[in-house]
């Protein structure tokens, strides 16, 4: 499976057993909003082949810790992905380490 974008790809790896597959977002785009919608359509198409190819594997959709600071915890977003059960990692891309 291959995204479209260079930056923004899927990423294969296994934590204390589970198989994981992560998908990489930027959300750096001029419209968040829209990046939202991409990133939401992106990850059904992606949970539905998993579910046919790999069911054992769990998708997560990754973004950084400033994009979430400054966009994802705002109330109306919160709601979106709360609706659409968007299991996220928050990435400290400065220190290199997942921060949730």
């Amino acid at each position: 499976m291959y995204a479209d974008l260079g930056a923004e790809r899927p990423i294969a790896a296994e934590r204390y057993g589970q198989k994981l597959v992560v998908e990489v977002k930027s959300f750096i785009g001029a419209s968040k909003i829209q990046d939202l919608k991409e990133a939401l359509g992106q990850y059904d198409i992606y949970h539905y082949l998993l579910e046919e190819i790999a069911p054992d594997r769990k998708l997560y959709v990754a973004v950084s810790l400033i994009a979430y600071k400054s966009f994802f915890r705002q109330d109306v977003i919160q709601f979106v992905l709360n609706k659409h059960q968007l299991p996220l990692i928050i990435v400290d891309t400065e220190m290199e380490e997942i921060r949730q």
